[in-house]
């Protein structure tokens, strides 16, 4: 099965034209033929069974079959809110994993311990889409800009806020103790360097609910792709 993304596709659709990237990759990479089936989702649960009728490597036109709408394989909404890592790929690989597991939400979060503060948001959502096709899901998650936590930590009306953090802390509890199944679901994770004091703090009066993922302190990436496998199991 080969799936495509396409955010312009809409369920009256009874043709539609890829734009040239696309166009030449299904005809130029995976060499796609007049007849072949192609199936493209618009991002938001919609899936079109579509055929090609004009094999051009430069406006490749299909003709809408079947319109199906998906629902989500979660009864759950997840966002991440994470700093970014000091190396670009391990917060790649952290993308491409919890959207392949399942994640509704990423925002990246400005700390004042964060060695990265320049986002290439066109990038991130190049590794979204990818993740999202080797997956075969109908839902691409959302990406926001890059924001300091501050600002974030005001912003966000979530049923259920924590945050992970790495201090020593009596209150700090597990999220799978903590969490209440089935619903929508914040979760704060901080820099190499973890969040300060001050921010910890400033999330409590947010009302964020302080977290442990065990007694392993992981990395930053390692700690996303862990919450999002976590959530799984709270259904």
């Amino acid at each position: 099965m080969i799936l495509t993304i396409s955010e312009n596709i809409q369920p009256k659709d009874t043709t539609f034209t890829f734009d040239k990237d696309e166009s030449r990759h299904l005809i130029k990479v995976l060499r796609k033929k007049e007849g072949d089936l192609i199936y493209v989702t618009d991002g938001k649960g919609n899936l079109y069974t579509t055929s090609i009728v004009v094999a051009n490597d430069k406006k490749c036109n299909v003709l809408v079959e079947q319109v199906t709408y998906k629902n989500k394989n979660r009864p759950y909404y997840l966002h991440i809110a994470i700093a970014p890592t000091k190396l670009n790929d391990r917060y790649e690989w952290f993308l491409e994993k919890a959207v392949e597991i399942g994640i509704d939400e990423i925002t990246p979060i400005i700390c004042a311990n964060s060695e990265r503060k320049v986002i290439k948001t066109e990038r991130m959502k190049k590794i979204i889409h990818a993740a999202v096709k080797q997956s075969l899901q109908c839902y691409v998650p959302k990406l926001n800009d890059a924001i300091p936590l501050e600002q974030f930590l005001t912003q966000q009306t979530a049923t259920q806020k924590f945050i992970a953090h790495c201090e020593d802390e009596e209150q700090k509890q597990y999220l799978h103790k903590t969490a209440t199944p089935n619903q929508d679901v914040l979760v704060l994770i901080g820099p190499e360097g973890d969040f300060s004091s001050a921010e910890i703090q400033k999330a409590k009066t947010q009302n964020y609910t302080p977290i442990t993922l065990g007694q392993n302190r992981l990395r930053t990436e390692t700690a996303g792709v862990y919450i999002s496998t976590l959530m799984t199991t709270l259904v």
